[in-house]
């Protein structure tokens, strides 16, 4: 069997264009699945505007966010974690909300067991 080589995709660019996509959309945000489908690990590319956030949801089994560009804060009701372009931290297991303090990307890695 032919070993395929594997598609690269430069996250700054696709941030990027999410991020005009965000821009334009009324609830200033645009995401795009980056790795997904039938494996043990989802990756998606999240782009929010200033000031806009993901409302409060639960959090997935195991989970990390990586901040390529920006500013935002993850929100628990016990705690809260201002981040900033460069920063990763895994996502609390407890109910969270995401908001964004200027225009921001991120990736999202979820691990399923």
């Amino acid at each position: 069997m032919a070993e395929q080589t594997p598609q690269t995709t430069n996250l700054i660019t696709l941030g990027e264009e999410l991020l005009v996509q965000a821009r334009e959309s009324r609830h200033g945000r645009a995401a795009r699945s980056v790795r997904g489908g039938e494996v043990a690990m989802r990756q998606s590319l999240l782009a929010l505007t200033a000031d806009s956030e993901l409302a409060e949801h639960d959090a997935p089994e195991d989970a990390i966010l990586y901040v390529l560009i920006g500013d935002l804060r993850i929100i628990t009701a016990d705690h809260e974690w201002e981040l900033t372009t460069g920063d990763v931290v895994p996502i609390p297991q407890a109910r969270h909300a995401v908001q964004a303090d200027t225009d921001a990307v991120f990736l999202l890695t979820v691990l399923h067991r």
